[in-house]
């Protein structure tokens, strides 16, 4: 048994120093290895392992005979590992453990049969690591799974959130669990297209005439804060639960209001005076002004009627997908367009200056 152990442990280092073996070299050393790793010691098995993941070049069935007897430092060698053979990976995931899986979904190189039996495993593990591994292609069944799961898991919608691949509309239904900045990507992803009719769409269109009143009301009760009326106001009006309506009302963010004032059709002009009652007051607030300014001209009313849907659960979102339902504006990338003077953005900002003075008084 010593002498095996010994054998063991000098053949691996010495298969490591050899650096990149010719096949042959490969061949005679795995026939080795798997003679002598059975034979060996468990401290030896363990040592040797560890040494062998040094090694330039790897068969699969070598990397079975590491997978098997590094012990705790397996997922620290699936992370570190510079390649794993198809058979390898497989032949983890059949293990069934979370970690491991984690840490093979983390990695640059599994192939379309690795990526489906990661898809099928039920953790959130799993689908976290894969939708913040970018090398992980975001279309057909894995776009669909991805989304499902960004409905359910904060972490997952804010990692798919922060992908340039990633159409951030299909995060409407999880737009209350994720950051600020995430909820404005949102509504931007929302501008310039269009989208399939929305159910509360008849809500709105019944009290649209009444679209002058309802912002006067909201900044009424916004200015005095008032935020509970201004839940039981929007339950009424928008068929959206109250839990829900209190989230609008309570975010001092203005993203959820502004999905709200856009599906009723109001503009800039009107939209700007409830936000700016409805807001934060403890910071600068010119620019997150200067965006909604923007979101009012190039968000449609329709796709936010069709957002506060989705809030409801009323609308299938991988319809979005389809070719007739993606954004029809681009940003010049060669020639930026300086955004024109917004008297809306003037008002609005002697309007804060004029809270903040009242405030000081």
């Amino acid at each position: 048994m010593d002498r095996t152990n010994t054998l063991l442990i000098a053949a691996c280092d010495a298969y490591v120093r050899r650096g990149k073996p010719t096949h042959p070299e490969m061949e005679q050393f795995e026939a080795l290895a798997l003679r002598l790793f059975p034979a060996a010691g468990p401290h030896a098995r363990a040592k040797a392992a560890a040494i062998l993941v040094r090694a330039d070049l790897l068969s699969p069935a070598l990397e079975g005979l590491i997978a098997e007897h590094i012990g705790d430092d397996l997922v620290r060698w699936i992370n570190m590992a510079a390649s794993l053979s198809e058979k390898t990976m497989l032949d983890l995931i059949a293990r069934q453990d979370s970690d491991i899986a984690a840490a093979l979904a983390r990695r640059a190189d599994p192939s379309n049969i690795v990526l489906a039996k990661l898809f099928q495993m039920n953790s959130r593990k799993v689908y976290r690591a894969l939708a913040a591994n970018g090398a992980v292609s975001l279309r057909g069944a894995y776009l669909s799974a991805l989304a499902r799961s960004a409905h359910m898991d904060h972490i997952v919608a804010e990692s798919l959130a922060a992908r340039a691949d990633f159409d951030a509309a299909l995060l409407a239904p999880a737009f209350f669990d994720v950051t600020d900045a995430a909820r404005i990507k949102v509504i931007r992803a929302f501008a310039g297209r269009a989208t399939p009719a929305a159910p509360i769409k008849r809500t709105i269109e019944q009290i649209a005439v009444a679209n002058a009143e309802l912002t006067r009301a909201l900044m009424k009760l916004f200015s005095e804060n008032r935020r509970p009326e201004v839940t039981r106001l929007l339950a009424q009006i928008t068929g959206l639960d109250e839990v829900r309506c209190g989230q609008i009302a309570h975010d001092v963010t203005g993203a959820a209001l502004f999905v709200v004032l856009r599906a009723f059709g109001c503009t800039a002009q009107d939209g700007l005076k409830v936000l700016i009652h409805a807001t934060a007051h403890d910071q600068d607030r010119s620019k997150a002004l200067a965006d909604f300014v923007s979101l009012f001209e190039s968000v449609p009313q329709d796709s936010m009627a069709y957002l506060m849907s989705a809030w409801r659960g009323e609308v299938n979102l991988l319809e979005l997908v389809k070719p007739e339902y993606q954004p029809f504006t681009e940003e010049s990338r060669r020639t930026p367009v300086a955004p024109a003077r917004n008297p809306a953005i003037d008002q609005a900002i002697e309007a804060l200056a004029r809270i903040g003075a009242r405030r000081a008084g």
